[in-house]
């Protein structure tokens, strides 16, 4: 059964992905309330209600369930727990088992590997006493980590690898990488000897993305794939439509797809790979949430990934994701502040440039603040004015 317009949703967190979640419902005619245990935030600011609490607040769960008709996430290291809570009084999603497995690499790993997607060689690093049945028995005796788990080949062929921590890691963060077994016990020990992801470094040829959305019925679509470009660990620029053979076109969404179905996922999800020699596609993660790989969709599609997640809350039927023409989107970091606000009329000053703000108090270093997307008729011609402004925004006195 639909729920109509009118009616109000609830929403766990309060950063930009919930912001544009609120205001495309609200352009629906829907209204939101936002649990958000920060006093002030993207959301909340534009959301109809603020609860300002824990996720894992009781009392606040039960407000937040027994006021909405469904409730989503915006971001993926919600608690679980609260999720199922919430599930006893209304519609939720994504649900809490799905987000269980997305939000703790060992757990997608294993997932991902067990259901036969490609993925990197890896090992589930963990405690040396949390590892008696491990596969590989440390050299040293002193050794602070063990192997629980070895996915293809040998420990020493995930060399040179990235240690991952297994919860709480984004944007680079919550990573270290390292040359050889005798370096890990430094790198264990500096992730706190939190269980991690060791994963073999691969030569990438680049890396893209694809944004899945599936309703409860099964109904399923995917966005363009986007073609994605790094920074010090952070996105930097989103290039769309990717410029891959057909081919790898079609199966990336196909195994994008594929990953939601197995998943029993209901909702908006992004699916993160690898592109390797020879057009090999190797799944890196999973994003139980809009992502900000997505954010072209806002003015580049039919329907943005926002819209699509209040469609698929909702119970409606999904709309198309056609894209309008190329488009490539550039974050904006905190970093643009140091000297003062940007001048935002070199953004502006070009007709087909679409500039967004998250309405963030205090601007860091590394903190996403904005992004823009210039529109054009190809890819090519979108980046090219792209990277005109992001250099004019770099070298302004």
């Amino acid at each position: 059964m639909s729920i109509r317009p009118g009616a109000m949703l609830g929403l766990l967190g309060g950063g930009q992905l919930g912001r544009m979640f609120t205001m495309a419902a609200q352009s629906m005619g829907y209204r939101v309330t936002v649990l958000d245990p920060s006093d002030v935030g993207p959301a909340s600011s534009v959301a109809e209600r603020h609860l300002h609490a824990d996720y894992l607040d009781h009392e606040a769960l039960r407000k937040l369930g027994s006021g909405c008709a469904a409730i989503t996430t915006e971001f993926e290291n919600v608690p679980a727990e609260s999720l199922k809570k919430l599930a006893q009084h209304c519609v939720v999603s994504p649900g809490a088992n799905s987000v269980a497995i997305a939000q703790n690499r060992i757990l997608e790993k294993n997932f991902l590997a067990t259901n036969g997607f490609a993925v990197a060689p890896y090992a589930v690093i963990e405690n040396a006493q949390s590892s008696e049945g491990s596969s590989y028995s440390p050299g040293s005796s002193g050794s602070v980590w063990g192997v629980s788990h070895l996915h293809s080949g040998r420990l020493e062929d995930l060399f040179p690898g990235l240690l991952k921590v297994s919860r709480l890691g984004y944007d680079g963060k919550g990573q270290v990488r390292v040359t050889s077994a005798s370096e890990l016990d430094a790198a264990f020990t500096s992730l706190n000897r939190e269980p991690c992801v060791l994963e073999r470094l691969l030569p990438l040829e680049c890396e893209v993305s694809v944004i899945v959305a599936r309703g409860f019925d099964g109904a399923a679509v995917t966005f363009p794939v986007s073609e994605n470009r790094h920074r010090n660990g952070i996105l930097d620029v989103s290039i769309v439509p990717a410029g891959l053979a057909p081919a790898v076109i079609q199966h990336a969404r196909g195994t994008a797809m594929s990953i939601a179905e197995k998943l029993d996922y209901h909702g908006v999800l992004c699916v993160e790979f690898f592109v390797l020699a020879g057009d090999q596609l190797v799944v890196n993660e999973i994003a139980p949430r809009p992502h900000n790989s997505g954010h072209y969709t806002v003015d580049a599609c039919v329907t943005s990934q926002f819209e699509q997640q209040v469609r698929v809350l909702c119970g409606m039927p999904l709309g198309s994701t056609a894209m309008h023409g190329a488009a490539v989107m550039v974050n904006l970091l905190g970093d643009l502040w140091q000297r003062g606000e940007p001048e935002w009329e070199r953004v502006l000053r070009f007709s087909n440039v679409k500039l967004h703000l998250y309405g963030k108090y205090e601007a860091r270093p590394g903190r996403k603040m904005g992004h823009y997307t210039v529109l054009d008729e190809t890819a090519e011609a979108a980046l090219s004015l792209a990277l005109e402004i992001k250099q004019s925004l770099d070298e302004r006195p």
